[in-house]
C-alpha cells in the first residue's frame, strides 16, 4: 500500500490525516484504492492554536478542548505517532523521530526511523523573538498549550500577590513611563498583530472576572494595567486600515493603553526598553510580535528554505527539489498569484490546502497531473472577547468587501472553530459538542480560577 505520512498535528495536518483515513483505511474502503495513513506529532494531542490566547487568558480550559491523536487515530482509521521530526532522508523515502520523554525525564519512545511513499510536512510556526535581548528569557510566548497555562498561573499569581504589597510607585525619569497613578500590576504584550489584539481584551474580562470571585480586590480597570507595544504604524497591520481603526477604538474603550510606532530593544525582569529610550514597567510580558518555521526545517536534506525558515513550495504545494514531499500551513512558503507575498500564515489557509490535497494525493496515487493550489482570502476576524469582535468579510462570501463588528462578528468568529471541529469529527458530532460545551459552561466560571 502507499505510505502517506503527515507530519504535524495542527489545524491543516490533522484535518488532512483524518480525511485520508476516512477515504483509503483498508478497513473502511475495502473495495477502492487502500493507502497507510500515519500522522506524527510531537504532543499526544491536538488543540486548535488560534485558541491559546484564551487559554493563556483564563477563559477556556484546554482539558475540556483537546483532542487525544491516539483516539483521532483509532476513529480514522489512522496511526499515530508521537516525536519530534529530526532528520530526513530523501534518497531511501525515511525520516527520523527523536526520542520521547516523560515528566521526569525518563525515556517513554525511543528514537525511530519511519518510510514513506509521500511526505507531507505541516509542522506550523514558533515565536520569533528577533535577537531582542532579553526577549527569549525575560518574555512569555504562546505556541503550546503550557506556555499559555503557565502565563495563565503567573497572572493569578501576580494579581493575588499585588493585592497585598505596599504599592510604591516608580519615581519618574527621563524617558521613564511610570507614574504615581500606574496599576498595581501590568501587563506588557509586545505585538499588535491579532495574538497580541484577542490576549489584551481577553485579559481585561480575566481582570474583571478574577476581582468578581475575590481572587483579588483590586480594581480590575485601573490596578490591572494592560499595554500593547506594536513596532509599526498601527496595530492589526495585516488586516485593512479600517479594521485596524475600528479595533484600536475598542481597546481604548476597554482602557488597553496602545504604544504605536514602539520598537522593543530589551526585555529585562520587570521592565522593557524600546529603541526611543522608553521604559515600560511590565510585571509579565507576553512575546508576540512575530512567527518563523521551526528550524529543523533548514536541516532537512537539502530541502531549499526562505529567509523565515519556511520549505518553498510550487503551487502544487510540492517542495521544489522533491516531488515526493509536500509542504502545507505556516510552515510553507506558498506563491500567492497576483500578490507580491506568499500565501498568508493563517487558519483558513491551511484549512483550503488540506482540503486541496485530498485532491492532488488522489490524482496522485492515479498517476494523474497534479491541479494547482490558489489561495481563496475570505476575510479576517478578531476576537475581543465577550466585549465584541471585529472584521472584515471578503470575496466569496459576500461578493465584495464588508467590515463587520459586534455580535454578528462574534458569531462568525466562533463559526471558524466549529467549522475546524466539523472537519475532525463531521457536522452531528460538532453540534453534539457545541451543545455539550454549553452545557459545561452553565455549571463554571467564564475564567478558570485555579
Amino acid at each position: 500500500m502507499h505510505r502517506f505520512i503527515v507530519v504535524g498535528g495542527g489545524a491543516g495536518g490533522l484535518e488532512l490525516a483524518t480525511r485520508l483515513g476516512d477515504r483509503y483505511a483498508p478497513h473502511k474502503n475495502k473495495g477502492g484504492v487502500q493507502a497507510q495513513v500515519t500522522l506524527v506529532d510531537r504532543n499526544p494531542t491536538h488543540i486548535w492554536k488560534p485558541l491559546l490566547h484564551e487559554v493563556a487568558a483564563g477563559s477556556m480550559d484546554p482539558f475540556t478542548q483537546e483532542l487525544e491523536y491516539a483516539a483521532q487515530a483509532r476513529w480514522h482509521g489512522f496511526e499515530f505517532q508521537q516525536g519530534d521530526l529530526t532528520g530526513l532522508d530523501r534518497a531511501n523515502k525515511r525520516l527520523t523521530l527523536g526520542t520521547v520523554l516523560d515528566d521526569d525525564g525518563a525515556e517513554l519512545l525511543p528514537a525511530r526511523e519511519l518510510e514513506y511513499d509521500t511526505l507531507i510536512i505541516a509542522i506550523g510556526s514558533t515565536t520569533a523573538f528577533f535577537g531582542v535581548k532579553g526577549a527569549s528569557e525575560f518574555s512569555l510566548a504562546l505556541d503550546t498549550v503550557s506556555q499559555a497555562e503557565r502565563f495563565r498561573k503567573r497572572l493569578i499569581a501576580a494579581c493575588m500577590r499585588a493585592e497585598h504589597q505596599v504599592h510604591e510607585p516608580v519615581e519618574s525619569g527621563p524617558g521613564t513611563s511610570s507614574t504615581s497613578t500606574e496599576p498595581r500590576i501590568q501587563v506588557a504584550i509586545v505585538g499588535g498583530g491579532a495574538t497580541g489584539v484577542e490576549l489584551s481584551a481577553e485579559l481585561r474580562n480575566t481582570a474583571q472576572v478574577l476581582s468578581a470571585y475575590g481572587l483579588h480586590k483590586l480594581d480590575p480597570r485601573h490596578d490591572v494595567g494592560i499595554v500593547l507595544i506594536e513596532a509599526g504604524p498601527r496595530i492589526l497591520p495585516a488586516l485593512q486600515e479600517r479594521v485596524s481603526t475600528a479595533t484600536a477604538e475598542l481597546l481604548t474603550k476597554l482602557g488597553v493603553k496602545l504604544m504605536i510606532g514602539e520598537t522593543v530593544a530589551e526585555v529585562a525582569p520587570g521592565m522593557i526598553r524600546t529603541a526611543s529610550g522608553k521604559t515600560v514597567r511590565a510585571d509579565l510580558t507576553v512575546w508576540a510580535a512575530g512567527i518563523k518555521a521551526p528550524a529543523i526545517l533548514s536541516e532537512l536534506d537539502g530541502l531549499p528554505v526562505n529567509r523565515l525558515g519556511q520549505l518553498i513550495v510550487r503551487r502544487t504545494l510540492q517542495t521544489e527539489v522533491d516531488d515526493n514531499i509536500f509542504a502545507l500551513g505556516d510552515c510553507a512558503a506558498c506563491p500567492w498569484p497576483g500578490n507580491e507575498r506568499n500565501v498568508p500564515p493563517r487558519a483558513q489557509a491551511a484549512h483550503q490546502q488540506a482540503s486541496f490535497l485530498m485532491k492532488a494525493l488522489a490524482a496522485r496515487l492515479e498517476n494523474k497531473p497534479l491541479p494547482e493550489f490558489t489561495y481563496r482570502d475570505f476575510g479576517s476576524l478578531v476576537s475581543l472577547g465577550h466585549f465584541s469582535a471585529v472584521g472584515n468579510l471578503m470575496g466569496g462570501v459576500i461578493g465584495g468587501n464588508m467590515l463587520i463588528e459586534g455580535l454578528f462578528a462574534r458569531f462568525m468568529y466562533m463559526s471558524l472553530y466549529r467549522l475546524h471541529i466539523a472537519a475532525l469529527h463531521g457536522y452531528a458530532r460538532m453540534v453534539l459538542d457545541t451543545f455539550a460545551h454549553w452545557l459545561r459552561r452553565t455549571t463554571l466560571p467564564r475564567v478558570k480560577l485555579h
